[in-house]
C-alpha cells in the first residue's frame, strides 16, 4: 500500500479515472487464484495492495477542494474561529468560512492568521472575527525536489496563512467552532494560569497536542537532545492514558463486590480504556502518531480481551493500512515514517530479545526485576533511536548523539510523574481543583526541560549532516522492513540495503545554484560555503532549507567586489562570475546591465530582475522564469549546466498552481530553455 501511495505522488500528471478500479479487481483475482496457487495469489495480492494505496491517494486528491487564491493586497478577512494556538507572543487563529471582503464568496478552505502581539482580543472557537490582514497562499518548495508545502496544505484543507496588520473585531459565539476546539483552548488557558512559562507550555502540549506556545530555544533543546518525541503525543502518551484508565476502572469494579460478581471487570476496563484513548486522540488533534498508536492500542486491547497475542506485526500492519486509507499523504511525512519505523523496530526487538529477557528474569528477585526494567528502558531508547535516525536525517538533516542518555531520565519522568499528574488535573478541572496536580505536572515538565537543556549543551549533541535523498530513504525503509519482518536467515539481506541507504548522501549531489520563487534570494555553492544574494523580504526558511541541503550552518553574503572561495566567485559592480571548482562552465549573476563578456559566452545567466531579451544566447533564470515556473536549481558538470524548474519537477498536479498569465495578455512570454 505504501508503494502504491508513493507511486501516485511520484507522477507528473493525474492518472486516468479507470485506475481507481484496479484495486478491487486485483484483490478479487488474488482471492480466486490463491485457492489453487497460493504463491501466485500472494503476488497478485501484493499488486492489489499497491493499487489500493494508489487509488486511496488519487481519491483523496480528487475529493479535496481546489486550492485557494488569496488576494495579493491586504484585505479585511472575516471568518469563524476554529482553533486558537497560543504563541510565545500573541495568538494564531485557524479560520473557516473565510470571506475576503464584503460580498466575496466563502472560501472552502481554512486559513491561519497570526494576530498582532499587542492585540487585546481574546477570541475562542466559535467566535466570528474580522481583521485586516495580509494573506498568502502556501509557499512552493524551496527548490525542486524539496519538501512540498503546497501539497501538504492541499491535503490538510488549508488555503494559506498570513498576519494581521490591524486590530481584530470579535463577535462572540457567532458560529460553530467545535466543542473539542473550545475544550482544547480552555485546557491550555487553565494550564497557563497555574504553570506559566516554558514548563506550562510543555504541559499544555502534552494535554492538547499544541506546541506553538513553547519558546523556540526550548524547542531546539528538546530536538537536539533527542526528546522532541515527548512533545509529539503518540504511543507513550496514549499507553499511559489507556493503561491508567484500564487499571483504575478495573480496581473500582473490583472494590464494588456486587458489581464485580456480575460483570467482567477486564472487559469493562478495556472498553473504558478505549474510550479514554479515543477521546485523548481527538482532543490532541488526531495526528498521525496518535492515529497509529490508537489503532495499535485498540488491537492490543482486543487481543487482551480475547486471549490472543497482544503485540504483533499484524497489529502494526493493520494500523498502517488504516492510516494510509484515511490519510495517504501522511506516508510522505516524517511523522508517519518515524512513528512506524520506531514501533517496527521495537516489536522486532521484543521478539528477538524475549528469550534472553526471560533468562534474565530468572527467579524474579527484586534486583532482577530492576535490571530488566533498566535494560528494557535502554534497549527501547536504542532501538527507537536507531530506527528513526535515518528518517530524521532525511527530513531534518540532524543527528542527536545523546538521545539514549536523555531518554533514560526524561521518559521515566514523563511516565511516572508528568502524565499521571496531567490526567488527574484533567479529571479535576470540572470541579476547579486542578491546581495542585498541575503544579506537580509543572515540576515534572521543568525537570524534563532541564534534562533537555543540559544534554543539548554537551559537545556535539546535535550534528548537521547531508540529508538522505528519497531513493536512499526508500532503500533504508525497505531494508528495515526486510530485516524486521522475516524470521529466517535471509532477513540479514536487509542490512546491505540499509547501508546503501545510509551511504546515499555521498552518492547524491544537491544543486550548485538556487533561485527562490520570488528571486529575492539567490544562492551558489563555491568551495565549502554558500554565497547568498539576498534582497529585502527574502524568506529565511528558504535560506535554511538550502543550507540544510548542503549541511551548512550559515551562508555568506555575496561579495561586493573582488574574489572569494579560491577564485570560484569573482564580483564586479555589475555582475558576479561563478566558476565551478568541478571544472564546469561559467555562470554569471547579474547585478545590473549585462556585461559584454556574459551574454552568449556564459553557460548560464541569473538575474533577480527581468532580462527582457537583454542577454540572449545563454540559458537564463530571471524574475520572469521563477514567476512563471517557480524556484529553479542548477547543477554544474564538466559537460554543461543542467537547469530544473519546480514546475518541471512536480508537473501538473492539483496542488501545483497553474501557469500565471501576464496581465492584459493572452499569450505567455517565451519559456526559458530547460
Amino acid at each position: 500500500m505504501g508503494a502504491g501511495v508513493l507511486g501516485y505522488f511520484g507522477l507528473r500528471a493525474e492518472p486516468p479515472a479507470w485506475t481507481l478500479g484496479l484495486a478491487p479487481a486485483l484483490i478479487l483475482l488474488a482471492v480466486l487464484v490463491a485457492r489453487r496457487a497460493p504463491h501466485a495469489g500472494w503476488c497478485i495480492g501484493l499488486a492489489g495492495a499497491a493499487a489500493l494505496g494508489f487509488g486511496a491517494a488519487a481519491w483523496h486528491a480528487w475529493a479535496a477542494p481546489p486550492p485557494a487564491s488569496p488576494p495579493v493586497r491586504a484585505v479585511i478577512a472575516t471568518g469563524i474561529v476554529q482553533d486558537v494556538d497560543l504563541l510565545p507572543q500573541g495568538r494564531r487563529l485557524t479560520l473557516a468560512a473565510v470571506r475576503f471582503g464584503p460580498g466575496e464568496p466563502e472560501q472552502p478552505r481554512t486559513f491561519r492568521i497570526r494576530l498582532r502581539a499587542n492585540d487585546p482580543a481574546r477570541p475562542v472557537p466559535g467566535d466570528r472575527i474580522s481583521v485586516r490582514a495580509l494573506v498568502r497562499a502556501p509557499m512552493a518548495p524551496a527548490f525542486p525536489g524539496a519538501w512540498d508545502f503546497q501539497r501538504a496544505a492541499y491535503f490538510a484543507g488549508q488555503g494559506g496563512a498570513g498576519f494581521a496588520i490591524g486590530p481584530a473585531e470579535v463577535t462572540p459565539a457567532a458560529g460553530s467552532g467545535g466543542a473539542l476546539s473550545g475544550l482544547r483552548t480552555t485546557l491550555e488557558a487553565r494550564v497557563a494560569a497555574v504553570v506559566p512559562g516554558a514548563s506550562g507550555a510543555v504541559a499544555a502540549a502534552l494535554l492538547t497536542g499544541g506546541q506553538s506556545a513553547i519558546p523556540r530555544d526550548d524547542l531546539a533543546a528538546m530536538r537536539d537532545s533527542g526528546l522532541a518525541h515527548l512533545l509529539s503525543v503518540s504511543g507513550l502518551h496514549i499507553a499511559i492514558v489507556m493503561g491508567a484508565s484500564f487499571w483504575v476502572v478495573r480496581l473500582l469494579i473490583a472494590c464494588w463486590r456486587w458489581l464485580a460478581l456480575r460483570v467482567d471487570g477486564k472487559a469493562w476496563a478495556g472498553i473504558a480504556a478505549l474510550a479514554a484513548g479515543g477521546f485523548y486522540m481527538v482532543l490532541t488533534g488526531s495526528q498521525v502518531p496518535m492515529q497509529r498508536s490508537f489503532a495499535t492500542a485498540a488491537l492490543v486491547t482486543l487481543a487482551l480481551l480475547t486471549g490472543r497475542q497482544a503485540i504483533s506485526m499484524r497489529s502494526l500492519a493493520l494500523a498502517a493500512a488504516a492510516v494510509m486509507l484515511l490519510a495517504p499523504e501522511a506516508v510522505l511525512g516524517p511523522s508517519f515514517q518515524m512513528s512506524f519505523a520506531a514501533v517496527l523496530a521495537l516489536i522486532a526487538g521484543w521478539e528477538a530479545l524475549k528469550a534472553p529477557m526471560a533468562r534474565l528474569r530468572g527467579d524474579g528477585a527484586w534486583w532482577r526485576r530492576g535490571l530488566i526494567f533498566a535494560a528494557g528502558l535502554i534497549m527501547t531508547s536504542v532501538l527507537a533511536g536507531l530506527a528513526t535516525a535515518p528518517f530524521g536525517l532525511a527530513h531534518f538533516g540532524r543527528l542527536q548523539w545523546y538521545g539514549v542518555a536523555a531518554n533514560a531520565v526524561a521518559v521515566p519522568l514523563t511516565s511516572v510523574l508528568v502524565m499521571p499528574a496531567g490526567m488527574i488535573a484533567a479529571l479535576l478541572m470540572p470541579l476547579g481543583l486542578e491546581g495542585p496536580a498541575l503544579v506537580v505536572m509543572g515540576w515534572g515538565c521543568e525537570a524534563v526541560l532541564a534534562v533537555a537543556r543540559e544534554v543539548a549543551s554537551w559537545p556535539g549533541a546535535a550534528q548537521t549532516a547531508r540529508p538522505i535523498p528519497g531513493w536512499g530513504l526508500a532503500a533504508t525503509g525497505f531494508g528495515m522492513a526486510w530485516l524486521c519482518l522475516w524470521r529466517m536467515r535471509w532477513r540479514w539481506l536487509g542490512v546491505p540495503l540499509i547501508v546503501i541507504g545510509l551511504a546515499s548522501p555521498a552518492l547524491h549531489r544537491p544543486p550548485d545554484l538556487f533561485v527562490s520563487g520570488d528571486a529575492r534570494l539567490i544562492g551558489v555553492i563555491a568551495g565549502d560555503a554558500m554565497w547568498l544574494q539576498r534582497q529585502s523580504g527574502a524568506s529565511a526558511l528558504t535560506r535554511d532549507i538550502w543550507l540544510r541541503a548542503h549541511a551548512l550552518a550559515e551562508g555568506q553574503p555575496m561579495p561586493a567586489r573582488g574574489e572569494a572561495a579560491g577564485g570560484a566567485v569573482a564580483c564586479t559592480a555589475g555582475a558576479c562570475f561563478l566558476r565551478p571548482l568541478t571544472g564546469g562552465p561559467e555562470a554569471v549573476l547579474l547585478r545590473g546591465d549585462p556585461p559584454d563578456e556574459a551574454c552568449g559566452r556564459a553557460a548560464l545567466v541569473v538575474s533577480a530582475e527581468p532580462l527582457r531579451r537583454r542577454c540572449e544566447g545563454s540559458q537564463a533564470i530571471d524574475r520572469f522564469s521563477v514567476w512563471r515556473d517557480g524556484p529553479h536549481a542548477a547543477w554544474f558538470t564538466p559537460d554543461g549546466v543542467r537547469v530544473v524548474s519546480d514546475r518541471t519537477w512536480r508537473g501538473a498536479r492539483p496542488w501545483v498552481p497553474p501557469v500565471p498569465l501576464p496581465r492584459g495578455r493572452e499569450e505567455l512570454p517565451p519559456a526559458p530553455v530547460e
